[in-house]
């Protein structure tokens, strides 16, 4: 989400600007204002004194880095209007020994083995510039930088500091500096136990807590600029006097890192004497190899016309398709008898990986309502699955015959389908959670009948009698299939009374044969044959067997399985698997 002052709103440019917003293939989320924000989460009294200004919340898609400020998304809004033209983004390459350099030693490797730099030159701060500008790289930091485990930016104000720099790593008894905003000195672990409860920088301290040595920048007169991913030391805080910033981005994942220092300048050189232009910086490896950052590089692909107007289902000429492109910040021209768009990719478009991005982006341009709806080419006619019809269907029958419908957790604990119920956990091939959060969702169930009883005994205090049911799926472990493991669609039915009421289970299940028009016969029908089951009352078992095989249980429950349940009266239950009916 973005947020952006608005001094003074009205209605028609508000909706004026969520449409475009749309238009861009941005979302205008809600307007709103700090006061607003404070009052929703904490009630009015706590939300006195706030600010009245209005705040736009903006949606920005996570892959376009480029709109994550106000500098950026109003560039490209501009551009998208045709106000002006694309900008053309620099590297200026200072004379032989005159350009800053970050020297890498090999210490680093272990702990953050990347680093990549650069200069923003006589730039100029306004207080609303410079909250866009650490406001940017907050946001960087939470997305492509995922929390800076893989990045982590530094700003530095040049003129406090000289170079060349360095990128090392100590151990943290040996680093001392006066981090940001603090009055004194603090050794590195100081620093570490100094924000160990701060709200915001808390969440960074694992990152290299309990390396041996900790990632540290110093300048030639052992100046700390930095100690990443953690803090900016004060010395070279930027103030809105600041003239020269120097920009170091520090990570364990190298093309991030560009992407991030890429993102960085061409954001904000807008605001350089010399406008959209940056200072290369030379970053020296440890095997003395030396490279030139940013790299600020641009590149170009070709699309066909015709792979473009069939993929949106348009049929625009070639010379439009490269204007729509060009909206959008991808400078497109025609080449080649119109046969071929060569569309040229800039630093800021990290997110342009293949064809279809720049498909899209001409799809975004022409309007996704402006593309005329057709009927497709293949035409289907929708039906329900055939289990899932059935499972419907029988749902009404049972709901009709005066049982409660209940729909429980698909995850059980072990001992639910096994201690319980009386079985060896072995035994009931059920599939586990390799790493289950809670005691209660260990396993996948193999059956429904503890989820029920789990119910009732939630619902103890409800007049008897209790009758439930659930029709979902169980699932048990099957090497046979390619994933390791089936889902069989089972009915559960429950009757929790003072007397166990088996004939009113028993008549369930006769009712749910007669729906299926199963007859009660051994030939093509179904039977029920006394057997045992360790969750039921001995001799109060009974095997149900319908399409010549074993579909399920019923009887009353066994004693010991209904006072695990934390129940207190007799109950009789039904589970069969419906598959076989379908």
């Amino acid at each position: 989400d973005l947020l952006i002052n608005q001094s003074s709103p009205s209605f028609t440019a508000d909706e004026e600007f969520d449409e475009l917003c749309f238009e861009f293939g941005l979302e205008l989320d809600e307007i709103t204002s700090e006061k607003d924000i404070i009052s929703k989460e904490k009630g009015e009294e706590k939300a006195k004194g706030a600010s009245d200004v209005v705040l736009y919340k903006i949606d920005v898609p996570a892959n376009r880095y480029d709109l994550l400020c106000l500098e950026g998304l109003v560039r490209g809004l501009q551009v998208f209007k045709e106000r002006i033209n694309v900008p053309r983004y620099e590297k200026i390459i200072p004379a032989e020994g005159e350009g800053q350099k970050l020297i890498i030693t090999e210490q680093t490797v272990q702990i953050r083995p990347h680093a990549v730099a650069a200069v923003l030159r006589n730039i100029t701060f306004t207080k609303e510039r410079y909250e866009s500008f650490i406001d940017l790289q907050e946001k960087l930091h939470q997305n492509i930088c995922r929390k800076r485990a893989l990045v982590a930016i530094g700003t530095h104000d040049l003129d406090t500091i000289s170079g060349p720099f360095t990128f090392t790593a100590k151990p943290p008894s040996e680093i001392k500096f006066k981090p940001l905003n603090q009055s004194q000195e603090y050794t590195a672990s100081q620093i570490m136990d100094l924000y160990r409860n701060d709200s915001h920088l808390r969440h960074y301290l694992p990152l290299i807590e309990n390396k041996p040595r900790y990632p540290v920048i110093y300048d030639s007169n052992g100046v700390v600029l930095s100690m990443p991913p953690i803090i900016n030391g004060d010395h070279t805080k930027i103030s809105l006097n600041t003239r020269n910033v120097f920009i170091e981005c520090t990570g364990t994942d190298i093309t991030k890192a560009k992407i991030v220092l890429d993102i960085i300048v061409t954001m904000f050189s807008e605001y350089c004497e010399k406008p959209f232009t940056v200072e290369a910086a030379e970053v020296v490896y440890p095997n003395g190899k030396t490279h030139i950052y940013p790299e600020l590089a641009y590149r170009k692909e070709k699309v066909k016309p015709e792979v473009i107007n069939k993929k949106i289902g348009i049929s625009e000429t070639p010379s439009s398709l490269a204007k729509l492109l060009t909206r959008m910040c991808l400078k497109s021209h025609v080449i080649g008898n119109g046969n071929h768009l060569e569309v040229e990719i800039p630093p800021t478009r990290a997110d342009i990986i293949h064809a279809c991005d720049i498909i899209e982006d001409a799809a975004i341009a022409y309007g996704y309502n402006n593309i005329q709806m057709v009927i497709p080419k293949t035409y289907t006619i929708a039906n329900q699955l055939p289990l899932n019809k059935l499972s419907e269907l029988l749902r009404l029958d049972l709901a009709a015959a005066g049982f409660t419908e209940a729909l429980t957790f698909a995850l059980c604990s072990q001992e639910d389908i096994a201690d319980k119920l009386g079985m060896d956990m072995s035994a009931t091939n059920a599939v586990r959670i390799a790493n289950p959060k809670t005691a209660e969702f260990q396993v996948a169930r193999t059956t429904l009948l503890p989820g029920l009883l789990k119910t009732i005994a939630a619902n103890r205090k409800m007049p008897l009698p209790l009758k439930l049911f659930e029709i979902s799926d169980i699932v048990v472990k099957d090497p046979n299939t390619d994933v390791g493991a089936r889902n069989y669609r089972h009915l559960c039915a429950i009757y929790y009374n003072k007397s166990p009421g088996f004939e009113i289970i028993h008549g369930l299940l006769d009712r749910i044969m007669q729906v299926l028009e199963v007859p009660p016969n051994e030939e093509n029908g179904y039977t029920i044959k006394a057997t045992e089951g360790s969750a039921f009352f001995p001799g109060r078992c009974a095997e149900v067997f319908a399409k010549g095989q074993s579909i399920g249980k019923l009887g009353v429950l066994h004693p010991d399985v209904i006072t695990k349940f934390e129940l207190t009266m007799p109950c009789s239950a039904l589970e069969i698997n419906i598959e076989p009916f379908v």
